[in-house]
């Protein structure tokens, strides 16, 4: 089985992602590995360079990993640079694209036009709760990118989870009114709106075009109840996701493994439904 993970970032690709060591960040890093369940707590410091990169995703067995950018206040990555990467990467990482509507005003949908049309970006990441001034997945600002991705054909990949620094804004029930005003995008929800998981799971009930991803939190308490969903009406929805570097990659796989779910649903999670979504088939 070819496993794709659904979110993935090098510890190089920012100081955020625990790339500089002695530093608060890196620390941050450490303590979220903590919180998860992570073995190896100092694993992603081994992770210098694109290739050790490679080497961990070939130690864990993922045949591609979905390194998804950032552009939130403090953390900066440029999409040129992600894409290349994506070129370095020789067909092993696919990029998807970040952009901050407040910090780009007017020129938002354009930058992310380039990055979807120009760069090559096959999705578009959205910090909505993260943003200097925290927003709802469905805001109107928001509107025009959900609708650039579904015209372009490409999924919207929604930042949340308990991390989101007012938790006011990880409502899962926001992602309901997006998925009814693009019923053809698909909504890859990262972390799953974790820890409201009945909420999202009534949204993803509602709207088969919503893609559940609890990526590290699917090892969380209550979590158990993702997975009896993928078991049965959330089989085409669900996704592996690794959450490098905040939780090892071949502990990641083999944590998944160990989870309840149906031979079916395991090869759905681990490679068919990202394909699908990625355009891969």
């Amino acid at each position: 089985m070819s496993i794709i993970d659904m979110r993935s970032r090098p510890s190089f690709l920012h100081p955020f992602f625990g790339g500089a060591p002695g530093t608060p960040a890196f620390e941050t890093v450490r303590w979220v590995n903590r919180r998860v369940g992570t073995q190896e707590i100092d694993h992603f410091a081994r992770v210098r360079t694109l290739a050790d990169f490679v080497a961990e995703m070939d130690g864990a067995g993922i045949a591609k990993a979905v390194m998804v950018a950032r552009s939130v206040p403090g953390v900066r990555v440029e999409n040129a640079e992600l894409a290349r990467l994506v070129t370095e990467g020789a067909g092993r990482v696919i990029g998807v694209a970040s952009v901050d509507p407040q910090q780009l005003g007017a020129d938002t949908l354009a930058h992310a036009r380039h990055a979807l049309t120009e760069l090559g970006m096959a999705g578009l990441n959205l910090d909505v709760g993260f943003y200097a001034n925290p927003l709802r997945a469905d805001d109107d600002v928001l509107l025009p990118l959900y609708g650039l991705c579904q015209e372009l054909g490409v999924p919207a990949f929604v930042m949340s989870g308990p991390t989101t620094p007012d938790l006011r804004f990880n409502d899962p029930l926001a992602i309901d009114n997006v998925a009814k005003q693009f019923p053809t995008l698909p909504i890859v929800c990262c972390h799953g709106f974790y820890p409201n998981i009945d909420g999202m799971l009534a949204v993803a009930f509602r709207h088969e075009n919503v893609i559940v991803s609890p990526d590290m939190y699917v090892f969380a308490p209550g979590a158990g109840r993702y997975v009896e969903a993928a078991n049965g009406f959330m089989a085409d929805q669900f996704v592996f996701g690794s959450s490098f570097p905040f939780r090892p990659m071949r502990q990641g796989v083999e944590d998944f493994r160990a989870l309840p779910l149906t031979a079916a649903a395991r090869e759905k999670a681990f490679s068919g439904n990202a394909k699908r979504i990625l355009g891969l088939v």
